[in-house]
């Protein structure tokens, strides 16, 4: 699974990609959730109109969202990020589109994976949590 897509421009060339080989690749698009420059990622306001795209796509199935919330020291900050992410899950998984299955909600880090999961994340990367700082 490609766990980043963020662009029409990466969608197609993966797609061509993924044609060569003749394999269907199950993806996530990525979503900035907080609009924070130093990250990748598709804005919250336009995420409904890149999956619409990909879901026209032959190679490429769209199984869900993927975010990199900003982090806080307090988790609890984060909840509003996630809240925002799975209202944009559930209307796009509602739209039953082609080439789309909507099964992963991919959120939450070592800091804050709990909050995630409350709010209905089925992904969380606790890298830290299990391997300690960097």
């Amino acid at each position: 699974m490609i766990e980043a897509a963020d662009s029409w421009c990466l969608a197609q060339t993966l797609d061509r990609y993924c044609e060569n080989i003749q394999k269907k690749m199950p993806v996530l698009v990525e979503v900035n959730s907080g609009h924070e420059a130093s990250k990748s990622g598709v804005l919250l306001e336009v995420v409904d109109e890149l999956v619409v795209q990909m879901s026209k796509l032959k190679y490429l199935c769209v199984e869900g969202l993927m975010t990199m919330e900003p982090r806080f020291g307090d988790p609890e900050e984060s909840r509003p990020y996630f809240k925002a992410i799975r209202k944009v899950f559930e209307r796009i998984a509602a739209r039953n589109l082609p080439n789309m299955t909507m099964r992963f909600l991919s959120m939450g880090m070592s800091n804050n994976y709990q909050i995630a999961i409350e709010e209905d994340a089925n992904i969380v990367r606790i890298g830290t949590r299990l391997f300690g700082e960097r």
